[in-house]
């Protein structure tokens, strides 16, 4: 029986990538990639001629039997996303699940994830954490904001430069105005950078100022 790898990448700076990721995907039968072209860009940065398909959360309901046929065939499969661990807010668990439901040997590396550095320089609380990702668009999404207003553990969420004011404002309206949050966006990117301060405080700063890249936002739990 084959082996299933999942491999973190770089979230932005190309430097992230770790000898041993370069190793597996070299190595390796077959890359299950989020978007080919990203990871055609990674594989031309670093030589690595691995033949690709695309895995992303619009197919992988319908390759999953025949990822787990071929890794139970012998083949080793390396499964990547665009940047960062593949999992976390990304296209993997169904694979994952489905190779442990089928005894089959699974390999994580470390790497890159982005809200781990993000969580460490907001200078919050970090001895424990819940990881709240992306919230629902929709459905459920007040619903998860009111359950978390007796959380006291500090809160991770994802979300795009599109509707970064949009969370913070909910957040206020949900734990208060007062409670103190770290904004970072376009981590190990050459535009990086993190905002320290309230939610309202970051509210006005970023209604005033173009948001862009991707944000991690780390909000105190309640009495931090």
């Amino acid at each position: 029986m084959g082996k299933l790898f999942v491999v973190p990448t770089p979230i932005g700076n190309l430097e992230d990538m770790t000898f041993r990721a370069i190793r597996v995907l070299k190595e390796a039968d077959l890359i299950l990639s989020e978007d080919t072209r990203v990871t055609g860009f990674l594989q031309k940065h670093f030589d690595i001629n691995t033949k690709m398909v695309s895995h992303h959360k619009f197919n992988e309901h319908k390759t999953i039997d025949g990822i787990v046929e071929r890794i139970k065939a012998g083949e080793t499969i390396a499964l990547v996303s665009d940047a960062g661990t593949p999992a976390i807010s990304d296209p993997g668990f169904l694979v994952v699940r489905h190779c442990v439901e089928n005894e089959i040997e699974i390999e994580c590396l470390p790497g890159a994830t982005a809200f781990v550095p993000a969580l460490v320089c907001s200078g919050l609380p970090n001895d424990r954490f819940c990881f709240e990702g992306f919230l629902p668009q929709k459905k459920g999404r007040q619903k998860r904001l009111t359950d978390l207003q007796a959380e006291t553990r500090t809160m991770i969420f994802y979300e795009s430069p599109f509707r970064i004011v949009k969370l913070l404002t909910q957040l206020a309206e949900t734990l208060g105005k007062d409670r103190q949050v770290s904004v970072s966006r376009e981590i190990s990117k050459i535009h990086e950078e993190t905002v320290r301060g309230t939610l309202e405080e970051l509210i006005t700063y970023f209604t005033n100022k173009n948001p862009k890249g991707e944000f991690v936002i780390i909000v105190a739990g309640i009495n931090n």
